[in-house]
Protein backbone atom coordinates (compact mmCIF):
# COMPACT_ATOMS: atom_id res chain seq x y z
CA UNK A 1 0.00 0.00 0.00
CA UNK A 2 1.40 3.00 -1.05
CA UNK A 3 2.52 5.30 1.47
CA UNK A 4 0.04 8.40 2.76
CA UNK A 5 1.84 11.91 1.74
CA UNK A 6 2.08 14.43 4.66
CA UNK A 7 5.17 16.60 3.35
CA UNK A 8 5.24 19.10 0.93
CA UNK A 9 7.75 20.49 -1.37
CA UNK A 10 8.09 23.77 -3.08
CA UNK A 11 9.58 23.58 -6.49
CA UNK A 12 10.91 26.17 -8.56
CA UNK A 13 9.52 25.41 -11.36
CA UNK A 14 10.47 26.87 -15.04
CA UNK A 15 8.53 24.03 -17.42
CA UNK A 16 11.49 23.29 -19.24
CA UNK A 17 13.05 19.88 -19.53
CA UNK A 18 14.60 19.53 -16.08
CA UNK A 19 11.95 20.88 -13.75
CA UNK A 20 9.28 18.99 -15.89
CA UNK A 21 11.70 15.42 -14.71
CA UNK A 22 11.84 16.80 -11.40
CA UNK A 23 8.22 16.66 -10.30
CA UNK A 24 7.29 13.20 -10.83
CA UNK A 25 11.20 12.03 -9.30
CA UNK A 26 10.16 14.07 -6.39
CA UNK A 27 7.07 12.20 -5.86
CA UNK A 28 8.92 8.31 -6.74
CA UNK A 29 11.67 9.31 -4.55
CA UNK A 30 10.74 11.59 -1.29
CA UNK A 31 6.55 10.59 -2.02
CA UNK A 32 6.03 14.53 -1.07
CA UNK A 33 3.19 16.71 -2.86
CA UNK A 34 4.79 18.65 -4.81
CA UNK A 35 3.81 22.39 -5.47
CA UNK A 36 5.32 23.81 -8.66
CA UNK A 37 6.46 27.73 -8.35
CA UNK A 38 6.03 29.98 -11.67
CA UNK A 39 8.14 33.13 -11.14
CA UNK A 40 7.26 35.64 -14.25
CA UNK A 41 10.36 37.72 -14.22
CA UNK A 42 9.93 38.16 -17.77
CA UNK A 43 10.43 35.09 -19.92
CA UNK A 44 8.97 35.21 -23.08
CA UNK A 45 5.19 34.64 -23.38
CA UNK A 46 5.83 31.24 -24.96
CA UNK A 47 7.47 29.47 -21.47
CA UNK A 48 4.23 30.62 -19.44
CA UNK A 49 1.80 29.32 -22.05
CA UNK A 50 -0.24 26.57 -20.60
CA UNK A 51 2.55 26.46 -17.54
CA UNK A 52 0.10 25.38 -15.41
CA UNK A 53 -1.55 22.34 -17.15
CA UNK A 54 2.34 21.48 -18.16
CA UNK A 55 3.07 21.34 -14.00
CA UNK A 56 0.02 19.64 -13.23
CA UNK A 57 0.38 16.41 -15.80
CA UNK A 58 3.33 16.61 -14.67
CA UNK A 59 1.78 15.85 -11.11
CA UNK A 60 2.41 18.66 -9.22
CA UNK A 61 -0.70 18.97 -6.88
CA UNK A 62 -0.73 22.66 -7.54
CA UNK A 63 1.03 25.87 -9.30
CA UNK A 64 1.23 28.58 -8.30
CA UNK A 65 2.62 31.81 -10.72
CA UNK A 66 3.45 35.11 -9.42
CA UNK A 67 4.48 38.28 -11.21
CA UNK A 68 7.61 39.93 -10.24
CA UNK A 69 8.60 41.64 -13.56
CA UNK A 70 8.26 45.03 -11.58
CA UNK A 71 9.59 44.21 -8.05
CA UNK A 72 12.67 41.96 -10.00
CA UNK A 73 13.41 45.82 -11.73
CA UNK A 74 12.60 48.26 -9.32
CA UNK A 75 14.13 46.44 -6.35
CA UNK A 76 16.90 44.47 -7.95
CA UNK A 77 18.13 45.59 -11.25
CA UNK A 78 17.64 49.65 -10.31
CA UNK A 79 19.94 49.30 -6.90
CA UNK A 80 23.02 47.00 -8.67
CA UNK A 81 22.98 49.54 -11.46
CA UNK A 82 23.68 52.49 -9.48
CA UNK A 83 26.76 50.16 -7.89
CA UNK A 84 27.83 50.36 -11.61
CA UNK A 85 28.71 46.58 -11.05
CA UNK A 86 29.90 44.52 -14.02
CA UNK A 87 30.85 41.10 -13.44
CA UNK A 88 34.37 40.91 -14.96
CA UNK A 89 33.84 44.04 -16.50
CA UNK A 90 32.01 42.99 -19.02
CA UNK A 91 28.55 40.98 -17.63
CA UNK A 92 25.36 42.70 -16.38
CA UNK A 93 24.42 39.77 -14.22
CA UNK A 94 20.96 39.29 -15.47
CA UNK A 95 21.01 35.71 -13.89
CA UNK A 96 22.93 36.56 -11.51
CA UNK A 97 20.25 39.00 -9.87
CA UNK A 98 16.98 37.13 -11.07
CA UNK A 99 17.66 34.23 -8.48
CA UNK A 100 17.22 36.15 -5.05
CA UNK A 101 14.03 37.33 -5.70
CA UNK A 102 13.01 33.77 -7.10
CA UNK A 103 14.27 32.43 -4.18
CA UNK A 104 12.80 35.05 -1.94
CA UNK A 105 9.45 34.44 -3.51
CA UNK A 106 9.27 30.27 -3.36
CA UNK A 107 10.23 30.85 0.41
CA UNK A 108 7.68 32.93 0.98
CA UNK A 109 5.21 30.51 -0.10
CA UNK A 110 6.73 27.27 1.12
CA UNK A 111 6.42 29.16 4.61
CA UNK A 112 2.39 30.46 3.64
CA UNK A 113 1.71 26.51 3.08
CA UNK A 114 3.61 24.85 5.70
CA UNK A 115 6.14 23.01 3.44
CA UNK A 116 8.99 21.53 4.68
CA UNK A 117 11.13 21.52 1.72
CA UNK A 118 12.83 23.55 -1.35
CA UNK A 119 13.02 21.96 -4.53
CA UNK A 120 15.27 24.03 -7.38
CA UNK A 121 16.46 22.64 -10.43
CA UNK A 122 19.90 23.82 -10.73
CA UNK A 123 23.05 21.45 -12.00
CA UNK A 124 25.72 20.25 -9.78
CA UNK A 125 28.22 22.42 -12.44
CA UNK A 126 26.70 25.78 -12.21
CA UNK A 127 26.41 29.17 -9.75
CA UNK A 128 22.95 28.80 -9.91
CA UNK A 129 22.66 25.94 -7.28
CA UNK A 130 25.07 28.15 -4.80
CA UNK A 131 22.57 31.57 -5.25
CA UNK A 132 19.64 29.64 -4.26
CA UNK A 133 20.93 27.50 -1.39
CA UNK A 134 22.71 30.37 0.24
CA UNK A 135 19.05 32.80 -0.21
CA UNK A 136 17.14 29.22 1.23
CA UNK A 137 19.49 29.59 4.14
CA UNK A 138 19.50 33.29 4.99
CA UNK A 139 15.51 32.94 5.08
CA UNK A 140 14.15 29.83 5.77
CA UNK A 141 17.07 28.20 7.16
CA UNK A 142 15.27 24.87 8.80
CA UNK A 143 13.51 24.18 5.54
CA UNK A 144 15.09 20.89 3.66
CA UNK A 145 16.46 21.52 0.74
CA UNK A 146 16.37 19.00 -2.34
CA UNK A 147 19.01 19.29 -5.48
CA UNK A 148 18.08 16.39 -7.74
CA UNK A 149 21.20 17.44 -10.11
CA UNK A 150 23.38 16.20 -7.18
CA UNK A 151 20.80 13.29 -6.21
CA UNK A 152 19.61 11.13 -9.26
CA UNK A 153 21.19 8.57 -11.88
CA UNK A 154 20.01 11.06 -14.80
CA UNK A 155 22.66 12.61 -16.27
CA UNK A 156 21.66 14.16 -19.68
CA UNK A 157 18.86 15.90 -21.72
CA UNK A 158 18.90 12.23 -23.52
CA UNK A 159 18.14 10.17 -20.32
CA UNK A 160 15.83 13.02 -19.01
CA UNK A 161 13.66 12.52 -22.02
CA UNK A 162 13.76 9.37 -21.55
CA UNK A 163 12.42 9.29 -17.48
CA UNK A 164 9.77 11.15 -19.14
CA UNK A 165 8.66 9.10 -21.79
CA UNK A 166 8.50 6.25 -19.39
CA UNK A 167 6.10 8.07 -16.93
CA UNK A 168 3.89 9.24 -19.83
CA UNK A 169 4.81 12.76 -19.06
CA UNK A 170 4.36 15.39 -22.38
CA UNK A 171 7.20 17.62 -23.16
CA UNK A 172 8.25 19.96 -25.55
CA UNK A 173 11.78 19.48 -25.14
CA UNK A 174 13.62 17.61 -27.87
CA UNK A 175 17.60 16.43 -28.23
CA UNK A 176 18.41 18.57 -31.13
CA UNK A 177 17.48 21.65 -28.71
CA UNK A 178 20.98 21.86 -27.77
CA UNK A 179 21.19 25.35 -26.51
CA UNK A 180 20.68 26.74 -22.86
CA UNK A 181 18.96 29.67 -23.07
CA UNK A 182 17.73 31.75 -19.68
CA UNK A 183 15.49 35.04 -20.16
CA UNK A 184 14.06 37.84 -18.32
CA UNK A 185 12.87 41.32 -18.04
CA UNK A 186 16.56 42.01 -18.26
CA UNK A 187 18.41 40.01 -20.13
CA UNK A 188 18.35 36.66 -22.45
CA UNK A 189 21.60 33.97 -22.35
CA UNK A 190 22.77 32.08 -24.40
CA UNK A 191 25.24 28.69 -23.67
CA UNK A 192 25.65 25.27 -24.48
CA UNK A 193 25.44 23.93 -28.28
CA UNK A 194 28.76 25.39 -30.32
CA UNK A 195 29.82 27.61 -27.51
CA UNK A 196 31.25 24.73 -25.78
CA UNK A 197 34.27 25.34 -28.38
CA UNK A 198 35.70 28.55 -27.72
CA UNK A 199 37.29 28.31 -31.19
CA UNK A 200 33.40 28.45 -32.96
CA UNK A 201 32.77 31.83 -33.67
CA UNK A 202 29.07 32.18 -32.53
CA UNK A 203 25.96 32.23 -34.84
CA UNK A 204 22.69 33.12 -35.24
CA UNK A 205 21.52 30.79 -32.90
CA UNK A 206 23.08 31.85 -30.51
CA UNK A 207 21.50 35.34 -30.37
CA UNK A 208 18.01 35.69 -29.57
CA UNK A 209 16.51 39.57 -29.29
CA UNK A 210 19.56 41.56 -31.01
CA UNK A 211 19.94 41.97 -34.43
CA UNK A 212 23.40 41.35 -35.90
CA UNK A 213 25.44 45.03 -35.74
CA UNK A 214 26.53 45.05 -39.25
CA UNK A 215 22.28 44.40 -40.45
CA UNK A 216 21.47 46.98 -37.89
CA UNK A 217 20.58 50.24 -39.00
CA UNK A 218 22.56 52.42 -41.25
CA UNK A 219 21.53 55.83 -40.18
CA UNK A 220 22.62 56.19 -36.03
CA UNK A 221 19.42 57.18 -33.92
CA UNK A 222 19.31 59.26 -30.98
CA UNK A 223 17.96 58.71 -27.51
CA UNK A 224 17.48 61.09 -24.61
CA UNK A 225 17.70 59.61 -20.86
CA UNK A 226 17.08 61.46 -17.78
CA UNK A 227 18.74 60.47 -14.67
CA UNK A 228 17.65 60.99 -11.16
CA UNK A 229 19.54 59.82 -8.17
CA UNK A 230 21.40 57.07 -10.20
CA UNK A 231 18.08 56.11 -11.90
CA UNK A 232 16.45 56.09 -15.58
CA UNK A 233 13.37 58.26 -15.23
CA UNK A 234 12.29 59.44 -18.19
CA UNK A 235 13.34 57.83 -22.13
CA UNK A 236 12.59 61.14 -24.67
CA UNK A 237 11.29 63.19 -22.27
CA UNK A 238 8.43 60.52 -21.54
CA UNK A 239 8.61 59.41 -17.87
CA UNK A 240 8.51 55.97 -17.21
CA UNK A 241 8.61 53.24 -14.69
CA UNK A 242 11.59 51.18 -14.44
CA UNK A 243 10.03 48.23 -16.41
CA UNK A 244 8.63 50.43 -18.80
CA UNK A 245 12.41 51.99 -19.51
CA UNK A 246 13.88 48.75 -19.90
CA UNK A 247 11.17 47.56 -22.33
CA UNK A 248 11.73 50.71 -24.37
CA UNK A 249 15.77 50.47 -24.12
CA UNK A 250 15.58 46.93 -25.07
CA UNK A 251 13.60 47.51 -28.37
CA UNK A 252 15.73 50.00 -29.17
CA UNK A 253 19.30 48.76 -28.62
CA UNK A 254 17.93 45.01 -29.69
CA UNK A 255 17.09 47.40 -33.34
CA UNK A 256 20.52 48.45 -33.12
CA UNK A 257 22.57 45.63 -32.12
CA UNK A 258 23.54 47.10 -28.88
CA UNK A 259 24.34 44.98 -25.21
CA UNK A 260 26.08 41.44 -27.09
CA UNK A 261 28.50 40.20 -25.21
CA UNK A 262 30.32 37.09 -26.37
CA UNK A 263 32.57 35.81 -22.92
CA UNK A 264 34.31 33.03 -21.27
CA UNK A 265 34.16 33.93 -17.32
CA UNK A 266 34.96 32.06 -13.93
CA UNK A 267 32.15 30.32 -12.24
CA UNK A 268 31.82 30.27 -9.06
CA UNK A 269 32.19 26.23 -8.68
CA UNK A 270 36.18 26.59 -10.69
CA UNK A 271 35.39 25.89 -13.74
CA UNK A 272 35.04 28.42 -17.10
CA UNK A 273 32.16 28.37 -19.17
CA UNK A 274 31.28 30.64 -22.24
CA UNK A 275 27.86 32.89 -22.85
CA UNK A 276 26.51 34.87 -25.27
CA UNK A 277 24.41 37.55 -23.57
CA UNK A 278 22.38 40.25 -24.47
CA UNK A 279 21.68 43.02 -22.51
CA UNK A 280 19.90 45.90 -25.27
CA UNK A 281 18.73 48.52 -22.79
CA UNK A 282 20.80 47.94 -19.77
CA UNK A 283 24.10 48.84 -21.82
CA UNK A 284 22.15 51.90 -22.81
CA UNK A 285 21.61 53.02 -19.38
CA UNK A 286 25.12 51.85 -17.81
CA UNK A 287 26.08 54.36 -20.46
CA UNK A 288 23.67 56.61 -19.88
CA UNK A 289 24.68 56.55 -15.87
CA UNK A 290 28.61 56.53 -16.16
CA UNK A 291 27.90 59.58 -18.27
CA UNK A 292 26.53 61.51 -15.32
CA UNK A 293 28.94 60.37 -12.78
CA UNK A 294 31.73 61.99 -14.90
CA UNK A 295 30.35 65.12 -14.24
CA UNK A 296 29.36 64.84 -11.16
CA UNK A 297 31.58 62.90 -8.88
CA UNK A 298 35.11 64.15 -7.54
CA UNK A 299 37.77 62.14 -8.15
CA UNK A 300 38.01 60.27 -4.91
CA UNK A 301 34.41 59.67 -5.03
CA UNK A 302 34.38 57.97 -8.64
CA UNK A 303 37.50 55.69 -7.16
CA UNK A 304 35.11 54.53 -4.47
CA UNK A 305 31.94 54.01 -6.49
CA UNK A 306 34.62 51.66 -8.83
CA UNK A 307 35.73 49.59 -6.11
CA UNK A 308 32.12 49.46 -4.73
CA UNK A 309 31.34 48.07 -8.45
CA UNK A 310 33.80 45.71 -8.54
CA UNK A 311 33.37 44.12 -4.73
CA UNK A 312 29.25 44.27 -5.79
CA UNK A 313 29.92 42.19 -8.88
CA UNK A 314 31.42 39.36 -6.96
CA UNK A 315 28.75 39.48 -4.34
CA UNK A 316 25.92 39.43 -6.78
CA UNK A 317 27.32 36.89 -8.66
CA UNK A 318 28.36 34.57 -5.70
CA UNK A 319 24.43 34.52 -4.80
CA UNK A 320 25.00 36.36 -1.41
CA UNK A 321 22.13 39.44 -1.94
CA UNK A 322 20.76 38.43 1.31
CA UNK A 323 23.72 39.47 3.65
CA UNK A 324 25.49 42.18 5.59
CA UNK A 325 28.32 42.96 2.61
CA UNK A 326 25.40 43.66 -0.01
CA UNK A 327 23.65 45.90 1.87
CA UNK A 328 27.02 47.45 3.15
CA UNK A 329 27.74 47.82 -0.33
CA UNK A 330 24.16 49.24 -1.63
CA UNK A 331 23.95 51.72 0.86
CA UNK A 332 27.89 53.18 0.18
CA UNK A 333 26.46 53.57 -3.96
CA UNK A 334 23.11 54.74 -3.05
CA UNK A 335 24.70 57.75 -0.83
CA UNK A 336 27.03 58.49 -4.19
CA UNK A 337 24.31 58.06 -6.71
CA UNK A 338 22.34 60.58 -4.82
CA UNK A 339 24.09 63.48 -6.86
CA UNK A 340 23.50 61.61 -10.24
CA UNK A 341 20.94 63.42 -11.73
CA UNK A 342 20.76 64.75 -15.49
CA UNK A 343 20.08 64.09 -19.24
CA UNK A 344 22.39 62.05 -21.56
CA UNK A 345 22.09 62.33 -25.19
CA UNK A 346 22.52 58.48 -26.75
CA UNK A 347 23.93 57.89 -30.36
CA UNK A 348 22.77 54.41 -31.39
CA UNK A 349 24.41 53.28 -34.23
CA UNK A 350 25.78 48.94 -35.16
CA UNK A 351 26.39 47.75 -31.69
CA UNK A 352 27.81 51.10 -30.14
CA UNK A 353 26.29 53.63 -27.49
CA UNK A 354 27.89 56.63 -27.33
CA UNK A 355 26.77 59.78 -24.77
CA UNK A 356 27.65 62.30 -27.21
CA UNK A 357 25.71 65.32 -24.81
CA UNK A 358 25.12 65.47 -20.86
CA UNK A 359 24.73 67.85 -18.36
CA UNK A 360 23.64 68.20 -14.78
CA UNK A 361 22.79 70.53 -11.77
CA UNK A 362 25.50 69.03 -9.55
CA UNK A 363 27.75 68.71 -12.22
CA UNK A 364 31.45 69.80 -11.25
CA UNK A 365 32.80 70.45 -14.19
CA UNK A 366 33.13 74.26 -15.12
CA UNK A 367 34.42 75.64 -18.62
CA UNK A 368 35.79 78.42 -16.81
CA UNK A 369 38.25 76.60 -15.35
CA UNK A 370 38.97 73.94 -17.84
CA UNK A 371 39.23 75.75 -20.97
CA UNK A 372 42.37 76.06 -23.06
CA UNK A 373 41.61 79.82 -23.65
CA UNK A 374 42.35 82.70 -21.08
CA UNK A 375 40.61 82.75 -18.00
CA UNK A 376 39.99 84.62 -14.41
CA UNK A 377 39.90 81.96 -12.08
CA UNK A 378 42.78 79.72 -12.55
CA UNK A 379 46.27 81.12 -11.43
CA UNK A 380 48.41 78.07 -12.83
CA UNK A 381 51.66 79.69 -11.13
CA UNK A 382 49.93 78.11 -7.88
CA UNK A 383 50.49 74.61 -9.36
CA UNK A 384 54.54 75.27 -8.67
CA UNK A 385 53.82 74.60 -4.41
CA UNK A 386 51.45 71.57 -5.34
CA UNK A 387 53.76 69.71 -7.44
CA UNK A 388 56.58 70.26 -5.41
CA UNK A 389 54.69 68.82 -2.17
CA UNK A 390 52.95 66.32 -4.39
CA UNK A 391 56.23 64.96 -5.73
CA UNK A 392 58.21 65.47 -1.58
CA UNK A 393 58.66 61.41 -1.23
CA UNK A 394 60.37 61.10 -4.66
CA UNK A 395 62.75 63.87 -4.43
CA UNK A 396 63.41 62.63 -1.05
CA UNK A 397 64.41 58.96 -2.10
CA UNK A 398 66.31 60.44 -5.38
CA UNK A 399 68.38 62.26 -2.59
CA UNK A 400 69.12 59.27 -0.48
CA UNK A 401 70.01 57.69 -3.38
CA UNK A 402 72.27 59.81 -4.40
CA UNK A 403 73.80 59.96 -0.60
CA UNK A 404 74.34 56.20 -1.06
CA UNK A 405 75.68 56.54 -4.51
CA UNK A 406 78.24 59.23 -3.02
CA UNK A 407 79.19 57.16 -0.51
CA UNK A 408 80.14 54.27 -2.38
Amino acid sequence: MMQKINKKVVLAYSGGLDTSAIIPWLKENYNFEVIAFVADIGQSKKDLDGINKKAIDSGASSCYIVDLKEEFIEDYVYPILKTGALYEGNYLLGTALARPIIAKKQVELALNIKADSLCHGATGKGNDQVRFEIAYSALAPHLNIIAPWRKWNLNSREELLQYLYKKNIPTTATVEKIYSKDENAWHISTEGGLLENPWNISNKDCWSWTCDPEEAPNQAEYVSLLLKSGCVVSVNNINLKPLQCVHVLNQLGSKHGIGRIDIVENRLVGMKSRGCYETPGGTIMMTAIKAIEQLVLDRESFQWREKIALEMSSVVYDGRWFSPIRKSLQAAADSLAEKITGEVILKLYKGNVIAVQKKSPNSLYSEEYATFGKDQVYKQSDADGFIRLFSLSSRIRAQNELKSFIKK
